[in-house]
């Protein structure tokens, strides 16, 4: 649905230097020219000029309307996850904008890269209670890299070229852009290629710390340990850490925001740390004489006792937020800065150091049973199941739960950019949005959401999104009646107080998913299982497979915050 005539004036348009032009228009040419291929959105009367040019650029830009702005700031968030790209959200004033908030927070604390755009009241309105006003940039303030408030249509290009320059250097994340009404009508010139200086602080040489003193540091190590976070997913480090494993025989644990820096077949790989992480990799950290710890942040969940987390090993600490050097964990040596080109420096003066016994102690820590053999019908044999019906490109989508905890157990990733979850908010909600926005990035492949009965109920509304975009989303529903991590927490340290986490809503599922257009099959033995997924890999849209799964499933192995792997639970 496009006006030729309009696609007709703009084509001209890109020709020349300058064009005078209204606000709005300013701001979907810079998104066009910044490479922005989708906006998510949910219209309103502050950005109706938006979207009018929207509509008159459909040729060149896309949009998805969600079902809420949350949603579609959860789908901003996925596709860039997915993409690597830049994610843009764009709502209205007033509760258009205050809806965006979870979405910006999560971005945020997992550092992915979103320009969040919302209109507002006409600048000689602000400050006066003005229908659907309110102050987004103060209420964002604390959750974004940066916030503006363009009061003078001269700074709208500007702007924008700034923004999406913020969000994505040094430690990426989420900024937003408040526009008055009157900026976005009022004209200016736009200028193609305008040239702003950069707003960006680099880290400077001297900034960097010793390399050759991290060097001598892995040559002495014995038995060295590399914990990679999700700062080698974003600065696309995976070759370099999986090279420095390789060359000195070092063990590597992950974050949860780090799962997929490293091919989950690679033997060195441990899988995740941290208080639901997989025992070898527990036990490897715990045991190592060297920690090198590689675009992380020392999340409390990943270190718990932190007067047990490096009393056995020196540290060192490579990030590109100085902010996080010495936040959590003071290391004995950190550089700041790219950590992939600091990777690459290393591994330039780094001989190779082959640690035998090393490797013979990680194999022993891969052959210890400590848990409870898994069940015939459970969630990992589910996991197991889902993950043969994908392939090493299938972007995988979870919520917040247990069941987020067993993905990162049990579904082995490959490739980086195929996990879009949320670590530091742990957002309930997010997985379906997400998974909108990720499938889209993927261009239509088929993409699986992980959820749970209580997470799905959050922003089940997106369901509709997902249908009306043709969207071959494959969402696997742990159904068990019962906030099930919560749950587990209260069965553990509240003496089986379970206070408000039994749902017992009723709620069937397949049949809500069928409401919306989309199918939906229930699911209670392996074999009804392998009939939903190959019905799902049929579909052409979304496909529900409720797997209703025992209450009292429980997530293994657990350190108790705050605690050691001294005092792991392995047992329900």
């Amino acid at each position: 649905m496009s006006d030729r005539a309009g696609h007709s004036e703009r084509n001209k348009m890109r020709g020349k230097t300058a064009m005078k032009m209204n606000g709005a228009r300013i701001l979907v040419e810079e998104l066009i020219h910044q490479g922005v291929r989708v906006v998510f959105g949910y219209p309103g009367g502050a950005v109706l000029d938006i979207y009018n040019e929207l509509y008159l650029a459909s040729d060149r830009i896309g949009h998805v309307l969600a079902a809420h702005e949350q949603g579609a700031a959860h789908a901003a968030d996925g596709y860039a996850r997915a993409s690597g790209k830049t994610g843009v959200v764009l709502a209205t004033s007033g509760p258009g904008a205050t809806n965006l908030v979870t979405g910006i927070a999560n971005a945020y604390l997992d550092s992915v890269p979103m320009v969040a755009i919302t209109g507002n009241v006409a600048v000689n309105s602000l400050g006066k209670d003005s229908f659907q006003e309110v102050d987004i940039v103060g209420i964002t303030q604390p959750v974004v890299k940066h916030n503006f408030m363009v009061r003078d249509i001269k700074d709208l290009q500007k702007t924008i070229i700034e923004a999406f320059e913020i969000a994505n250097s040094g430690r990426k994340g989420p900024v937003l852009i408040d526009i008055p009404k009157n900026v976005q009508s009022a004209e200016y010139e736009y200028i193609e290629d305008l040239k702003v200086p950069s707003v960006v602080k680099k880290p400077r040489k001297s900034e960097c710390g010793s390399i050759d003193e991290v060097v001598e540091m892995i040559k002495k190590a014995k038995k060295p340990f590399i914990y990679a976070g999700g700062g080698v997913v974003a600065a696309g480090a995976q070759k370099e850490v999986l090279e420095l494993s390789k060359r000195v025989d070092a063990a590597i644990g992950l974050s949860m925001m780090g799962i997929t820096s490293v091919p989950a077949s690679y033997p060195l790989n441990l899988g995740m740390c941290g208080m639901h992480g997989k025992y070898p990799s527990i036990k490897a950290q715990s045991e190592c004489d060297l920690l090198l710890a590689v675009g992380v942040r020392f999340s409390d969940r990943a270190t718990g006792d932190l007067n047990e987390y490096t009393k056995k090993c020196m540290t060192v600490h490579i990030d590109i937020d100085r902010a996080e050097i010495g936040k959590n964990v003071s290391p004995d040596v950190s550089l700041w800065g790219d950590v992939k080109e600091i990777l690459a420096k290393i591994l330039e003066e780094l001989p190779e150091e082959r640690h035998p016994e090393w490797v013979s102690e990680l194999e022993g820590y891969k052959n210890e049973m400590i848990l409870p053999a898994p069940k015939p019908y459970g969630p990992e044999a589910i996991i197991e199941e889902v993950h043969r019906h994908c392939t090493e490109d299938t972007v995988v989508a979870t919520d917040v739960g247990q069941h987020q905890m067993w993905t990162m157990q049990f579904y082995p990733f490959e490739k980086p950019h195929t996990l879009l979850t949320s670590g530091g908010l742990g957002t309930m909600g997010y997985g379906l949005g997400a998974a909108i926005g990720g499938c889209i990035a993927a261009r239509g492949r088929r993409t699986v959401l992980f959820t749970g009965d209580g997470s799905f109920g959050m922003n089940l509304n997106e369901m509709a999104t997902a249908v009306s975009q043709e969207l071959p989303i494959t969402i696997v529903l742990f159904d068990n009646d019962v906030l099930g991590m919560v749950r587990q927490w209260q069965t553990i340290f509240y003496d089986c107080h379970y206070s408000q986490t039994i749902l017992d809503r009723k709620t069937d599922f397949p049949a809500l998913a069928k409401a919306f257009g989309a199918d939906g099959y229930a699911v209670y033995t392996m074999e009804d299982l392998q009939k939903a997924l190959d019905a799902a890999d049929k579909s052409q849209g979304p496909v529900l497979i409720d797997c209703h799964i025992d209450m009292d499933e429980k997530v293994l192995p657990m350190i108790p915050p705050g605690r050691s792997i001294k005092d792991m639970i392995v047992e329900g």
